[in-house]
This record gives structure tokens, sequence and C-alpha cells, in this order.
């Protein structure tokens, strides 16, 4: 799979945020075995050097563990992966909410327009 890289983000964060989100979204469960460095930097068409950085903060930030001699898994704890959920969900608000504001839109139109573009939601799903 190739992901388009942003240019004016280092890689490795974003290789990061694409692990939290395969994490976040269930892709990789918790205590699963993560892909090996050579295979990401492969999957991900990337240095493998850039794949080792990311996958090192991961482990900083208790989102991996690495175990000798048998790779890096993804952590057992589910509070620890919540909070990361809600941090990504907090970024993204934020973000939304920048934009609507740079272009004027007021707080209570804000609330209408997400509150609409559920219900299309919903409507599409039935």
């Amino acid at each position: 799979m190739k992901v388009a890289f942003d240019p004016n983000m280092p890689i490795y964060i974003q290789i990061m945020d694409f692990i939290k989100k395969q994490i976040i979204t269930g892709q990789l469960q918790q205590g699963e075995k993560l892909p090996s460095v050579r295979d990401l930097a492969a999957e991900l068409q990337t240095n493998p050097n850039t794949v080792q950085r990311a996958l090192q903060e991961l482990e900083r930030e208790g989102i991996a563990e690495a175990r000798r001699g048998m790779g890096r898994y993804v952590t057992h704890e589910g509070e620890k992966i919540m909070e990361m959920k809600r941090d990504m969900s907090k970024e993204l608000i934020s973000a939304f909410v920048s934009g609507m504001e740079a272009l004027g839109v007021s707080e209570e139109e804000m609330l209408m327009l997400v509150q609409s573009a559920l219900e299309q939601r919903k409507g599409e799903a039935r």
C-alpha cells in the first residue's frame, strides 16, 4: 500500500499517525504483533530508518511494546488506546473548528451543519 505523504510534515510522524489509526480502527488489535521495520518500510515505500524512528516513538509513547527477539506489539493497555483516540479526535475537531471559523461560520451554524451531515449519513445508511 502506498501512502501519500505530506511534504510539510516529517514522514516518521505520518507513519506514527498511520499506525495509530490502524490501532484505533481495530485493524491492529491490542497485543497484536506490528509488522517488522523492513516489511513496513516496503509496504509504505519509505526508508527503514524512518520507520524505525516512528516505531521507537510509538514505544516511547507507550503505544507499542518491544519484546526482545520477538518484535514489537500493540500495547495491551485499553486506556492508552482510548486516550490516543480522544487525542486524535480533539485534533480533528480543532482543525474543523479552525477551518470553519476561517470561513466565517458561527458556532450555531457549525452545529447545524454537523447535525445535518450526521442525519444525511443516517439516511444514506438505510
